[in-house]
């Protein structure tokens, strides 16, 4: 079968340039949508699955879910803390965090509206066992006292929590002496201060969360097959890694649904105008069919030549969208996290695979709304063509 060149094709999408323009970027609009979507959702999940480490483990009550909602006793804390398997660091001392984690309400800076901030009492070691969380301003908080420091998102977005200044929460002050970054992880929404000031302002007498390094990430099965054993524990063993991708299921799903179902209504507009203008370009181009198939192009050429011209539009709305969404990634967002209620920052986040899903959009967009027009065109038979020229 005779292929009708390419080049054409792209001749007549020139020629009705503004046409083309105009319905790509009704496409591009929708494409922007359905990207920053997926990217929003990955920006998330990102976010939180890098908060944790791969040799580290977690533990939680047994059901809890979430940290808030978690309970460990001074004494399961103490059993635990004795496992065999957990690394020590050059001073020798076991590489454990015995941690308290509770919600406080604070104003944002930018409108001093209340949202929920995370506020997790840990320790130096708490600090060693997070590598990518770093100091940038001022000093680490010392233990026994209330001192606080705070992630940069946090300091960035919430009054009284700059470098110097202070919080009242629990009936009590707390003076934040510095400011650190995580990497662009789950922590940088959250406070940190001293575990056993943290309860004892809270009237709290058990821990969330025990977080510990392995000597080997090899033996996590080992070590959880023991922990759970012991009739004293009744408590959740997970890798911290598992822990935070779990945390990012529900929020993730949630935006990752509600905007692909605004995209497909949206994308309903656009596929009806790539369908408008391509049955105007079958309208206008009656005698050039004519004269394609005078010529020994068959049906089947001419319906494929319409069909390219639609997903070619298509995929310059496409890229369009998509170059228009990669510019998202510079900002920076926060919302609630569904399973700890607390603030979460995050970037939009664009990969390969979001990248190749949104051109593939498109292209559905264009082969819906051009499917018809081209069947059209293929259909038309020699002598009205010539006639209506």
């Amino acid at each position: 079968m005779k292929v009708i060149p390419l080049s054409y094709i792209a001749r007549n999408l020139w020629v009705r340039r503004v046409t083309t323009l105009l319905t790509a970027l009704g496409m591009a609009l929708v494409v922007f949508v359905f990207a920053t979507v997926l990217m929003m959702s990955e920006g998330i999940r990102a976010t939180l699955v890098a908060t944790g480490q791969s040799d580290n483990v977690l533990l939680l009550r047994k059901g809890a879910g979430a940290e808030i909602n978690s309970g460990i006793s001074r004494d399961q804390a103490a059993v635990a803390e004795s496992s065999a398997g957990i690394a020590t660091n050059g001073a020798g001392q076991r590489l454990v965090s015995k941690e308290s984690v509770v919600l406080n309400t604070l104003p944002k800076r930018s409108n001093g509206k209340p949202s929920n901030v995370t506020l997790r009492g840990t320790s130096t070691l708490g600090l060693e066992l997070r590598p990518q969380v770093q100091i940038v301003q001022g000093r680490m908080f010392r233990p026994g006292t209330s001192e606080i420091i705070a992630g940069q998102a946090v300091a960035r977005g919430f009054r009284g929590t700059g470098l110097g200044e202070t919080l009242h929460f629990a009936q009590r002050d707390w003076l934040v002496v510095g400011v650190f970054d995580s990497g662009k992880t789950g922590f940088d929404s959250e406070i940190w201060g001293d575990a056993d000031q943290m309860m004892a302002a809270f009237r709290r007498n058990a821990y969330s969360t025990v977080v510990f390094r392995l000597i080997d990430s090899a033996a996590f099965a080992t070590v959880k097959a023991a922990l759970e054993a012991d009739q004293r524990l009744q408590l959740d063993v997970k890798p911290e890694t598992q822990f935070y991708a779990e945390q990012s299921e529900a929020l993730a799903t949630f935006i990752r649904i509600l905007g692909l179902s605004l995209s497909v209504i949206f994308s309903i507009g656009a596929v009806v105008g790539a369908m408008i203008t391509m049955f105007a370009a079958v309208a206008q181009r009656v005698g050039e069919i004519g004269t394609l198939r005078a010529l020994g192009f068959r049906r089947a050429a001419v319906l494929l030549a319409f069909l390219l011209e639609s997903l070619l539009l298509s995929l310059v709305g496409g890229v369009l969208g998509l170059f228009a969404a990669s510019w998202m990634q510079a900002v920076d967002i926060s919302t609630t996290n569904f399973q700890t209620f607390s603030e979460l920052a995050f970037q939009f986040t664009l990969t390969p695979t979001i990248a190749m899903q949104t051109l593939l959009f498109s292209l559905a967009m264009g082969f819906i709304g051009g499917f018809i027009p081209a069947w059209r065109a293929g259909r038309l038979k020699i002598v009205d063509c010539l006639r209506a020229a």
